[in-house]
């Protein structure tokens, strides 16, 4: 066991026994002792490891914590939501574990055939030197249709560790935008699984903020007709590390899957993009596309990007790229020929080059915000 392994087990192990302690269901609360003992025993991932070989998160591991409650006002998990719970794969790596080992879970239910106009909204604040560990249960019930918003705004050095398990039944409709804008100094991890029938979702993930910042997407689809998308935008500066794992597994025949993730990258900042998307063999008719691009603004940003197709059926169409580049010299010219000044000219391009993702969400206040907060990043005063 590493050093940094150890400092971890001695700082959670507290707070696990008052989990356990007040775990009511046998079964979960030995569910929660294998979580636990995993990551006691494996610790957070290292580099060696070939899903984390561009992500170091050994500052995570040193730092101490005190575990925060989230202080959830919606409903708690119950007997009939327990067997979704106990299927999240919490043995994936060592944040995983550590979530389902701490974790406080909050069901949100969807009933069938319901349309909710406003959208459900989760927002998780971890304050500096506090670690939260929410898993969040989302059910859209069939034919319902609805919008989740999923916001971190931590403050100072905070540690958020989350799992969101998304099941969208046939005939439903989420919508998901995810806004990561924690500070600069605050480590994020989140595991997102979704399910998805006969249905649609539509998600957007925004990454602005974090020291180290890490999404792990996991999409299957369990009945053909199922259509889902699956985009984000990551807008780094300084220092900031943002890693994005995708997994979208077409399972059966005759789903759609879109992909478009771009990332926009100043100073010293790295990105890293991995998209593997499954066609399986008795997956005919699948409609998979995937592209991650990304616009580096200095010479010191990084990106690692690696999208991936795994096909095994022939009667399918799939297409997936990358691209890594600045900004285009005839594009900047013809700005500051029609006299912008070269500054502003060029805040504009990327502004223009995030505004494809940030203009899927659809609700004003929150895209308002996302927009003054890129432009302020981008120390341009434009009138949208």
């Amino acid at each position: 066991m590493s050093s940094s392994t150890a400092v971890m087990e001695t700082q959670f192990t507290e707070a696990f026994k008052e989990r356990l302690d007040s775990e009511k269901d046998p079964a979960f609360k030995k569910l929660r002792e294998e979580a636990f003992a995993l990551f006691a025993d494996a610790g957070f991932p290292a580099v060696k490891q070939e899903d984390w070989k561009y992500t170091n998160v050994a500052a995570i591991g040193n730092a101490a914590w005190n575990v925060a409650s989230i202080s959830p006002d919606l409903s708690s998990a119950d007997e009939s939501s327990g067997a979704e719970l106990s299927r999240f794969r919490f043995d994936r790596n060592g944040f995983t574990a550590l979530n389902f080992a701490l974790a406080e879970f909050v069901v949100v239910r969807i009933p069938n055939e319901t349309v909710i106009k406003e959208p459900i909204e989760l927002n998780f604040a971890a304050q500096d030197a506090e670690a939260i560990f929410p898993h969040i249960l989302i059910i859209a019930g069939s034919g319902s249709k609805a919008t989740l918003v999923e916001t971190y705004s931590a403050t100072g050095k905070a540690f958020s560790n989350t799992a969101v398990q998304i099941v969208v039944e046939d005939n439903a409709h989420l919508t998901h935008y995810r806004v990561q804008k924690d500070s600069a100094d605050a480590f994020n991890y989140g595991a997102t699984e979704i399910t998805l029938g006969q249905a649609v979702y539509d998600s957007t993930n925004i990454n602005l903020g974090g020291a180290i910042a890490r999404h792990d997407i996991e999409l299957r689809f369990t009945a053909e007709g199922g259509e889902a998308w699956v985009d984000g935008l990551y807008m780094l500066s300084g220092t900031q590390h943002s890693d994005t794992h995708s997994v979208i597994d077409h399972a059966v025949p005759n789903c759609v899957s879109h992909q478009t993730y771009k990332g926009v990258l100043d100073e010293s900042a790295r990105g890293v993009f991995n998209g593997k998307v499954f066609v399986r063999e008795g997956a005919s008719g699948t409609d998979a596309g995937q592209q991650n691009k990304n616009l580096l603004l200095s010479n010191d940003a990084r990106v690692d990007t690696k999208p991936q197709l795994e096909i095994f059926n022939d009667d399918v169409k799939c297409t997936h790229g990358a691209t890594v580049g600045q900004l285009e010299d005839e594009e900047l010219f013809y700005l500051m020929t029609r006299g912008l000044p070269e500054a502003l000219a060029r805040n504009l391009l990327t502004y223009g080059f995030a505004e494809e993702i940030i203009n899927k969400i659809s609700i004003s206040s929150i895209k308002d915000d996302l927009d003054q907060t890129v432009l302020n990043r981008l120390s341009a005063e434009m009138e949208l």
